[in-house]
C-alpha cells in the first residue's frame, strides 16, 4: 500500500483521546512483579520497571493505550502487556474506546513520533501534548468527498479518521516474520582482559563531515541526514542529493557525535554515504578492513567510552584523538600477540583481531540478518 499524505487531514491529540497523568509513585517502593511501568524515558521501550498489582492505581489496556514520555525526549509508545505510569507520565486512550485496535495504534504511534522535534532542546511536551495536531488518513464517501460527522467527535472540521485504512497498511507491513539461523547458537566469551588498548587517532582516518546549514536541505529519498542523535542510528531525515553533493560524506564508517543535546560521546556505524553537519560530526575510516560488522562492534565499544563526554563536554580535537578503546588483537598459536613493525594501529604494534570481531558480531541472535 502506498502512503499519499496529500488529502490527509489534521486530528487535535485532545479531541481523539482522553489524556491521563500518572499519579506519585515511589519506584524504590514497589514490590517486584510482571506488569510494566511506563516511565518519562525513551529507553527500553519507555519501561522503567516492572511490579506486581498496585491496589487503587489504573491499569491501561495495552491495545487499547499509548504511552508518552514527554520530558527531556517526546516520544509516543505501544506496549506489549496492560502498564502502569509513572509520577507525571502520560497515557493516550481514545474516547472511542471500542474502535482502535493494536494496529491503529501502531499508525498512530508512528505519526505522533513524528512530532518529536518539536520537543527537542530541551523544550518539554508536557502541557503543549493535548494541542499537538497529527494528520492522519479520512474516510470518503463513493463520490470521493469526505464523510462529515456532524457529532464533530473526532475534529473540529467533523473529519473521520480511516481506521480500515491504517489498519490494513501496518498489517500490509507484517508479510514474513523475520527468522534467524542463530537461535541456538552461542556467541564466544569476549575475554575483555586479555584486549589491548587502541587510540581513536591511531586506529581511524578521521575526517569532519561536510553539511553546512541543515535548514537548507530538502526533503526526498537520496541520502540519509545523520545528525547528532543516537538513535535511529542518528537519522534525521532522508534528503535530496541534488545540489548537496559537496556535502555528502563516503559510508562505511564510524561517525562520531562530537556535539549534541545528551548525545556527544556516542558513535554509530554508517553503511552508506549520507549528509553530516559539519562541526557536529566526524568520520572514522579504517581503510581496507572495515565492513558493518566491523563497524557495529568498534562503535559499541566506542559507545561505552561515552559518560566521559557528558555534561557539556564535547568530544573534539584532542579528546577524540586521544579516545583510548580496547579491542581483541592477534595472536601466535602460543597466545603471544602478533606484533606489526609498522606500529599502524598502535604503538605498541598490536594488530586488532577484525574477523573475530566479525564473527562475534554474526553470531549474534538475529547477527545473520545484519
Amino acid at each position: 500500500m502506498k502512503i499519499d499524505t496529500v488529502n490527509w487531514k489534521p486530528f487535535q491529540i485532545d479531541k481523539m483521546f482522553n489524556i491521563y497523568t500518572g499519579g506519585d509513585l515511589i519506584m524504590g517502593e514497589i514490590t517486584e512483579g510482571d506488569i510494566p511501568i511506563a516511565s518519562n524515558s525513551a529507553e527500553n521501550n519507555n519501561i522503567a520497571a516492572y511490579t506486581t498489582t498496585i491496589p487503587g492505581r489504573m491499569l491501561f489496556d495495552h491495545t487499547k493505550s499509548i504511552s508518552i514520555a514527554d520530558r527531556g525526549k517526546f516520544w509516543a509508545f505501544i506496549q506489549s502487556k496492560d502498564f502502569y505510569i509513572a509520577t507525571r507520565v502520560k497515557a493516550l486512550v481514545c474516547k472511542e474506546y471500542n474502535i482502535l485496535n493494536i494496529y491503529q495504534l501502531s499508525f498512530i504511534v508512528s505519526v505522533l513520533n513524528q512530532e518529536s522535534f518539536k520537543f527537542a532542546y530541551g523544550r518539554n511536551c508536557c502541557a503543549n501534548l493535548p494541542l499537538i495536531q497529527i494528520s492522519l488518513p479520512i474516510q470518503h464517501n463513493s463520490n470521493g468527498s469526505p464523510v462529515i460527522d456532524h457529532e464533530f467527535r473526532y475534529s473540529d472540521e467533523g473529519f473521520i479518521p480511516d481506521w480500515q485504512w491504517m489498519e490494513d497498511y501496518i498489517k500490509s507491513l507484517h508479510h514474513k516474520q523475520l527468522t534467524t539461523q542463530n537461535k541456538s547458537n552461542k556467541p564466544p566469551k569476549l575475554n575483555i582482559e586479555e584486549w589491548e588498548s587502541f587510540k581513536v587517532e591511531k586506529l581511524f582516518r578521521i575526517e569532519p563531515t561536510k553539511g553546512e546549514i541543515s535548514d537548507e536541505l530538502i526533503e526526498g529519498n537520496d541520502v540519509p541526514y545523520i545528525g547528532a542523535k543516537h538513535d535511529m542510528n542518528g537519522l534525521m531525515m532522508s534528503c535530496r542529493k541534488e545540489g548537496f553533493e559537496e556535502w555528502i560524506s563516503t559510508g562505511n564508517c564510524i561517525i562520531f557525535i562530537q556535539l549534541g543535546a545528551g548525545s556527544t560521546g556516542y558513535a554509530n556505524y554508517v553503511e552508506n554515504d549520507f549528509i553530516g553537519m559539519s562541526g557536529k560530526t566526524s568520520c572514522g575510516y579504517i581503510d581496507g578492513v572495515m565492513n558493518k560488522y566491523i563497524g557495529l562492534f568498534i562503535a559499541t565499544v566506542l559507545c561505552a567510552e561515552r559518560p566521559k563526554y557528558s555534561f557539556g563536554r564535547s568530544w573534539t580535537g584532542d579528546r577524540l584523538n586521544n579516545t583510548i578503546i580496547k579491542l581483541p588483537i592477534l595472536k601466535n598459536d602460543d597466545g603471544v600477540p602478533i606484533i606489526d613493525d609498522t606500529y599502524k594501529y598502535s604503538e605498541q604494534g598490536y594488530i586488532p583481531d577484525w574477523k573475530w570481531m566479525e564473527s562475534y558480531i554474526k553470531s549474534l541472535p538475529y547477527g545473520d540478518r545484519i
